[in-house]
């Protein structure tokens, strides 16, 4: 396996420890949401986790089609 499909599978990894993070904060939140429904700094704090899981599932596709295309490379070279 080449360098690069290290890196990309390295990426992946870490992508989605950060996905997970994400998750956990935004289920966080939600909880806090339950006992205070009308705080508008817990909806700020939602907006934003939710558009960081959106950027982060938007890196993930990223890096697992770079894997892919380097993977296919390498089963071709073989």
């Amino acid at each position: 396996m080449t360098n690069s499909c290290i890196r990309y599978e390295s990426e992946l990894k870490k992508a989605k420890d950060t996905l997970a993070t994400l998750l956990k904060h935004r289920q966080e939140i939600d909880a806090k949401l339950l006992i205070n429904p009308i705080s508008s700094e817990l909806h700020k704090d939602l907006r934003t986790v939710n558009l960081e899981i959106r950027i982060t599932n938007n890196e993930i596709e990223l890096v697992e089609s770079n894997l892919l295309e380097c993977e296919s490379k390498i089963n071709q070279t073989t």
